[in-house]
């Protein structure tokens, strides 16, 4: 039997046998147990496999890990407790005081927090600047620069960046480029092979797919750098649960066949919305409207992903009335769910931006995000359809 050590109190664990499990045991312990002081050392010393304290790895972490960095084309990444502590085991297991980091002008909402309030708090400086042009990104590169951060395709307003010029930028200036794809995932889009340091995840989102987990994920090209991104991760606790990786994992089974549906699903959405009277702008990177459609399509291989954006042409009181008349659609701020959800940036991501430089980036008090599911689609453009007819009456009212 495995784990066959008698125990006084613990059951014996694990009965051997020929056969093995189709589906991956979840394994909760947070300790492991050693043979002794040697084997301890052995596995610390990392000359044989094996785990001592779950804050330091478990092995749903571990098969998480190696499925993303299958899909990503990397090895030894981490998986954290949130994307969010994804970013943050980056941003702090890398950087000191002193140190330097330009960023997209439209991260993620609290992105941008800890690149405005939390970092220059501990003494690291920030610039934020246009993810779409690298010139505006070498203007405010400095000698202390350290770090680049972006998203491929930003967060709401769906701007493609300059990914080659940014890489091009970061190997120049000695810098490393960090790239979150949670938007594009390793479907659309594979950033070390432009030449990325660093890919960030989300995990929540599209890749696990079920609004059921809370996990994130940092793979580095540089075992050294991982290994600094690892070491802050473990000593700050930023572990990711046994059971939201037993239930990743799961997600990770169906999430080509989910991508494909939400990402046709979300082009026919675009279109629809597009000749909706109430709708002023659709954004979404495949269409030939879109500002950077030239580059999206070179860049996402003709892919668009799941993501829409649009912009009502009225203000807080249609974008009430819209999400009150869209039956069946959850009003949350998150994505990447098997069902269709509406975000509201100027109440939820971006907040704390002020009005006036939310509407400077495009968002206004009509602007929504969509994260679009696999709902039927011509169900799907009638719920739309119908909140569209009640945000232009809120607007005419």
């Amino acid at each position: 039997m495995r784990n066959s050590r008698p125990s006084l109190i613990r059951p014996v664990a694990f009965p051997d046998s020929v056969s093995t499990p189709v589906v991956t045991p979840l394994s909760p312990s947070v300790v492991y147990a050693s043979d002794s002081p040697d084997e301890l050392d052995a596995q610390y010393d990392g000359d044989v496999q094996g785990y001592t304290y779950a804050r330091e790895g478990h092995p749903n972490a571990d098969v998480v890990a190696a499925r993303l960095d299958a899909m990503e084309g990397a090895s030894g990444g981490v998986v954290t407790g949130s994307g969010m502590a994804a970013v943050t085991a980056v941003m702090m297991g890398l950087l000191k005081a002193g140190d330097h980091v330009v960023g997209g002008d439209q991260l993620y909402g609290r992105s941008l927090r800890l690149m405005g309030q939390d970092l220059p708090r501990m003494g690291i400086e920030t610039t934020l600047a246009d993810p779409t042009d690298a010139a505006r990104f070498a203007e405010a590169i400095r000698p202390e620069t350290r770090m680049i951060l972006i998203e491929v395709v930003s967060n709401p307003t769906l701007r493609v960046a300059d990914m080659e010029g940014l890489a091009r930028l970061a190997r120049e200036k000695g810098v490393l480029l960090v790239v979150d794809n949670t938007f594009t995932t390793p479907r659309g889009y594979r950033p070390f092979e432009v030449g990325a340091d660093i890919v960030i995840h989300s995990v929540t989102k599209l890749l696990a797919g079920h609004s059921d987990v809370t996990l994130g994920y940092a793979v580095a090209r540089d075992a050294e750098v991982q290994k600094a991104i690892y070491d802050f991760a473990v000593t700050t606790g930023l572990t990711p649960s046994p059971f939201d990786c037993w239930l990743a994992e799961r997600g990770f089974a169906t999430f080509d066949l989910r991508f494909e549906r939400a990402q046709d699903n979300a082009a026919a959405l675009a279109d629809h919305l597009a000749g909706l009277p109430a709708v002023k702008r659709v954004l979404y990177p495949t269409r030939d409207d879109h500002p950077d459609a030239a580059r999206a399509r070179a860049l996402l291989g003709g892919q668009g992903c799941n993501m829409v954006s649009f912009e009502l042409t009225g203000g807080r009181a249609a974008a009430n009335a819209f999400t009150r008349a869209a039956d069946g659609l959850a009003f949350a701020p998150t994505l990447g769910d098997v069902g269709t959800t509406l975000s509201h940036p100027a109440s939820s991501s971006h907040r704390a931006m002020s009005a006036e430089t939310r509407a400077a980036l495009g968002m206004s008090e009509g602007f929504f995000r969509v994260s679009v599911g696999l709902e039927d689609i011509g169900e799907l453009c009638k719920v739309f359809t119908t909140a569209a007819e009640a945000a232009q009456t809120a607007q005419s009212d």
